[in-house]
């Protein structure tokens, strides 16, 4: 039986294809070691987001040759789509984000003539290609790819030219695939997708219609939505999170300027009274509601203005937290042809600014709970404590050990960031 160490970058959609791969070698006899291990396959599940996930891909592939010179090194993913004619002695087999699920068959002929295989296509991806997984090892919080690809073009992303066009999982293979995974004991589920509340635009139904489907999954305590654009909050989906408690009170919504300037030259699909306004809304159906969201800094043309702009916005919208990105130049994007790019010591004190902001918006949200009592789904156990997140992504802290899985009251008593401390009040 062979070993296989597989390492995983980027964003979720990675984490769930690795996920299948993972299930799909198990199946076939594969033996699932630690990347870091010495193993007969490697495989990489690259990203190609920015400068530093494409730095981060060639070094992991590099690492892995080094490691095992005898071993057969798999490049796949984004990185390797953007990166069509990237090679390496000692990388043998090279796909992009077309035949993942095609894995075994692909180290079976590896194996079988020890010669390189290169599956790369002229057109990418039209058609989802299906996974199915119903167990997430070492993970109480499952995920469900259910949308690939993306069109909106933003000037600044490489993502629709690696990912492709707008495509989506069959709604019945949700539901069972979100059955079976409560049925294995997973309470929460998570929605996955390049532009998850896109879902559907290729088939004959939407994605309020599809949570409508969901909620109803006996068992399932908690819906989750990796990240939604907010075009897409549309007043039916909010209808359906108004009327039901299993969708978590927290979403991540990717604002990526609080400029209008900035905005239009990053061509996203909405100004800032656009933005504020169904913010607004959703916080007159949800009071409580935890709102994330992605904003990137040094873009090319953001003068300080702008950048003073942002944080302001920020501040009146009251993230709770924000991921902050400086920019990062992509070929064959829009805006690497823009004028006026950022200094790099200029982008570096933007990012550090609006990551202060962040913490103390952050802060300011986990302690308007102290003396609260909120339900926390134990995850992990260390050091004698318990860890947790509630539904609206506080992280909480118990000094006692719980088992995993399971729901527990507790009153919040401080914060000590990143944590809140939670008194146990009940255990469900």
């Amino acid at each position: 039986m062979r070993s296989v160490g597989i390492l995983t970058l980027g964003c979720k959609v990675n984490t769930y294809e690795s996920e299948y791969i993972v299930h799909i070698l198990k199946e076939h006899g594969y033996i699932i070691k630690e990347f870091d291990d010495i193993c007969d396959v490697y495989i990489i599940n690259t990203c190609t987001v920015t400068n530093t996930s494409d730095v981060k891909s060639r070094k992991m592939i590099r690492q892995a040759i080094k490691r095992n010179k005898d071993a057969c090194i798999v490049a796949m993913g984004c990185f390797i789509e953007a990166n069509k004619d990237y090679a390496l002695p000692g990388l043998d087999i090279v796909i992009g984000n077309k035949d993942k699920s095609k894995i075994v068959e692909l180290l079976d002929e590896y194996f079988s003539k020890k010669e390189e295989i290169r599956r790369l296509y002229k057109d990418l991806p039209t058609k989802f290609e299906d996974m199915y997984i119903n167990e997430f090892p070492g993970r109480t919080r499952a995920f469900v790819k259910i949308q690939d690809g993306c069109e909106n073009f933003c000037s600044y992303c490489i993502i629709p030219f690696v990912r492709g066009k707008c495509r989506s999982k069959d709604p019945d293979m949700v539901i069972k695939e979100i059955k079976d995974l409560v049925n294995h004991g997973y309470q929460e589920v998570v929605l996955t997708g390049i532009h998850t509340g896109n879902y559907g635009v290729d088939l004959e139904i939407n994605f309020a219609e599809l949570l409508r489907r969901i909620v109803k999954i006996e068992g399932l305590a908690r819906l989750r939505i990796s990240s939604i654009e907010i075009t897409e909050l549309t007043d039916e989906v909010l209808e359906v999170i108004k009327e039901n408690p299993v969708i978590v009170n927290h979403l991540h919504i990717p604002l990526q300027a609080g400029s209008n300037h900035v905005l239009r030259m990053m061509n996203r699909k909405y100004d800032l009274k656009y933005f504020k306004f169904r913010i607004k809304k959703i916080r007159s159906i949800r009071p409580d509601i935890a709102i994330t969201t992605d904003v990137i800094v040094g873009f090319p043309g953001e003068t300080g203005l702008d950048f003073e702009t942002t944080l302001e916005t920020c501040e009146e919208l009251g993230f709770t937290k924000i991921h902050v990105f400086p920019y990062s130049e992509r070929k064959g994007t829009v805006a690497k042809e823009l004028p006026f790019p950022i200094d790099g010591d200029v982008k570096k004190e933007r990012a550090r600014l609006l990551l202060a902001l962040s913490k103390k918006l952050e802060c300011s949200y986990f302690e308007s709970f102290i003396g609260k009592e909120v339900s926390v789904l134990i995850e992990e156990e260390k050091n004698g404590k318990s860890y947790g997140h509630t539904d609206n992504y506080l992280h909480v802290e118990i000094d006692k050990l719980l088992p995993k899985n399971t729901f527990v009251t507790v009153r919040i008593t401080e914060v000590c960031y990143p944590y809140c401390i939670g008194e146990v009040s009940l255990l469900k």
